[in-house]
């Protein structure tokens, strides 16, 4: 079994109808929640999940609409009595930032508090970073404004899931995206950093991409412009992201 959920579909700026782009990746064994810049606990809810249930938690990188929530959600994990471990995973400088505002908190003087595994990314990636019978997840720094990275999702089935996170284009984008059967595209540029929905057409239209979903778009331009921009340049299928869609 292998579902993934855009928990949240906007760009920094959360919206009436969207919060803070994160995602759920989800097997028989796993449930790995993607980033927590809004309230991941209420997301999750929303889709039907129980927070300790989470499995696993990648921080692509240290910006506040990507990590915000994060002693929220430890906070929230603790108060529903979590006992199994959590593992979190991100680049060195990330998790670093995590710890220290975590620590903000006083997080591991709670009572009965929870073990929490740490699982540095390389600088130069990591391919299995997650590996069972089931999803490999590997992780390759893209370019955004501070370190950060894309992942790609592997399943036993054959498909591949691709996200790319905050970037512009680059190469490890393209070694990411090569193929798969989803490319879930930032989509918030054009501008340093980011990728335009007409760069994420030609990311997917160069790397051979079967579904391209934009995601972490401005959604006050309104979803219809952003389709017919990828349009211009990819001829698959695209959908836009939206909060509670079921891929």
């Amino acid at each position: 079994m292998e579902k993934i959920t855009i928990l949240g579909s906007a760009n920094a700026v959360a919206k009436p109808d969207q919060q803070n782009a994160h995602l759920l990746f989800e097997t028989s064994t796993r449930k790995i929640l993607v980033d927590c810049g809004d309230h991941a606990a209420a997301s999750l809810a929303c889709a039907g999940v129980e927070l300790n249930q989470i499995t696993d938690l990648i921080l692509t990188h240290f910006h506040a609409d990507h990590v915000g929530s994060l002693p929220l959600v430890i906070m929230d994990m603790w108060l529903e009595k979590r006992s199994s471990p959590l593992t979190i995973y991100g680049l060195d400088i990330t998790l670093q930032k995590a710890k220290q505002l975590l620590d903000l908190f006083d997080w591991q003087k709670w009572m009965n508090m929870f073990p929490v595994n740490f699982v540095v990314v390389p600088e130069e990636g990591f391919e299995g970073m997650i590996v069972d019978g089931e999803v490999e997840v590997t992780a390759k720094p893209v370019l955004h404004l501070i370190p950060t990275i894309g992942l790609r999702f592997q399943f036993t089935g054959g498909r591949t899931v691709v996200y790319s996170c905050d970037t512009e284009p680059c190469d490890n984008l393209a070694l990411l995206a090569s193929n798969a059967d989803i490319l879930l595209q930032e989509a918030a540029g054009p501008g340093k950093g980011h990728t335009s929905p007409e760069q994420a057409g030609e990311i997917a239209a160069r790397c051979g991409v079967k579904q391209l979903v934009l995601i972490h778009y401005e959604g006050r331009r309104g979803r219809q412009v952003l389709l017919s921009e990828a349009k211009d340049k990819f001829s698959g299928k695209i959908l836009v992201a939206e909060d509670g869609m079921v891929l």
